[in-house]
């Protein structure tokens, strides 16, 4: 898991204002000028992951799982949007087995100027499929799931629930389910938010891990749920 030439385990006001000055001048022409400021930030990025992989490999399976596979490109996919500003003005990496496009439920940690940088996981955008599993076993048996996410520890850590819901029962569930709430949701993530101060300081990558070892019992929750969940054999 490390990264050849990663000395720091940390970011600084270099890498701050390097994102700040892409959102004045977001275009091809500053970022090739300032190409080594972009470089300088994505050494201290890759120096948080490569910190984060190690503490985090002590409770996930992330023994191949390279620092390289976990960041995400600064560029943008404009072909379908309005926005043609080519450049993200942030910097963001996914944890889980094999990196950012482990097919499951994996850590989500943004950074942005403005304290907008967070970590984050759950149910974002699922499938049908995935979403008419979740809403069963809340019909089923909510306990297990409200049991992880209303624990006094989860809660004070992961104030912000997001997501859509509907508006009303969704179809198959009557209007007075008690777990109504739940059912109404379309998408679960949950969130914890850092000021600059946070990112900045020398024990940043270690609080990642802090907070994605408590949102393991969600993500394990959900991975168990959609993709490791097993049909009982049919008796004959």
């Amino acid at each position: 898991m490390a990264t050849k030439g990663v000395q720091k385990s940390a970011f600084t006001n270099q890498t701050f204002d390097f994102l700040q000055d892409l959102v004045q001048h977001n275009n091809r022409e500053w970022f090739q000028a300032n190409r080594a400021r972009y470089d300088t930030a994505k050494a201290e990025l890759c120096g948080v992951v490569e910190r984060v992989l190690t503490g985090m490999s002590a409770f996930e399976p992330l023994a191949n799982t390279a620092v390289k596979d976990c960041i995400f490109r600064i560029n943008r996919d404009i072909r379908f949007s309005k926005d043609k500003a080519p450049y993200k003005s942030h910097l963001a990496f996914a944890i889980g087995p094999g990196g950012r496009h482990s097919g499951r439920i994996d850590y989500y940690v943004q950074i942005q100027p403005g304290n907008q940088s967070f970590l984050g996981a759950g149910m974002w955008q699922p499938t049908p499929a995935n979403l008419a599993k979740f809403r069963q076993e809340i019909d089923y048996n909510a306990g297990e799931l409200k049991q992880i996410i209303e624990a006094e520890e989860f809660r004070t850590y992961f104030p912000e629930a997001h997501g859509e819901s509907t508006k009303t029962a969704p179809k198959g569930y009557p209007a007075d389910h008690p777990e109504l709430d739940l059912l109404r949701r379309k998408e679960l993530f949950f969130v914890h938010r850092f000021s600059d101060k946070d990112v900045l300081k020398a024990g940043f990558a270690d609080e990642i891990v802090k907070g994605s070892r408590l949102l393991k019992p969600y993500c394990d929750f959900l991975n168990y749920l959609f993709f490791d969940e097993k049909e009982e054999p049919i008796l004959l």
